[in-house]
């Protein structure tokens, strides 16, 4: 039996702290597609610059080995990389044994990884200018939560916040 909310219920998504920072990053995402757009770098998600540059940094690697140095699960980074290998970026190659694959970079790559190199260090000069025009830059704010979150968690936070909630009861 589906369950229906009764006329006039509020509904809770509609209101979110951090919904504006996660449409500026889409934004912000989607100015920068609009740059390898208007270059030679096409079909490329600008969510692949950082493993195609640390692969270019490092050589190949492993699923494991590149998720830990781009700080993201296994999980993830698995589709990741499968999303990047059904668009040409990466392939699968050999490892040291049979039983291991590294991902490596396709020539397609290759081709282009100074240019990427070259748009990530002009989005990050982007970056700290915006910062700079900014009372309170958000690498700040990023850091003051961390510390924040040190002294007491988000789940404990949030936990609490239920505990007083009577409809989780």
């Amino acid at each position: 039996m589906t369950q229906h909310p009764k006329p006039g219920t509020p509904d809770p998504s509609e209101q979110s702290l951090w919904r504006p920072l996660r449409l500026l990053q889409a934004s912000m995402d989607a100015d920068i597609d609009r740059i390898y757009s208007g270059s030679a770098v096409q079909g490329l998600k600008p969510s692949f610059v950082m493993e195609l540059l640390r692969l270019y940094a490092r050589g190949p690697m492993t699923i494991g080995e590149l998720a830990e140095s781009v700080e993201r699960t296994h999980s993830a980074l698995s589709q990741k990389v499968a999303a990047m290998r059904a668009a040409g970026w990466v392939e699968t190659v050999p490892g040291d044994d049979a039983r291991t694959r590294r991902v490596a970079l396709t020539e397609k790559a290759r081709s282009v990884v100074g240019r990427l190199a070259a748009e990530w260090r002009a989005t990050e000069a982007a970056l700290a200018d915006l910062e700079a025009e900014v009372p309170y830059p958000l690498s700040q704010v990023v850091t003051d939560i961390e510390r924040a979150l040190e002294r007491r968690s988000f789940h404990d936070r949030i936990a609490e916040k239920l505990a007083e909630d009577p409809e989780w009861g």
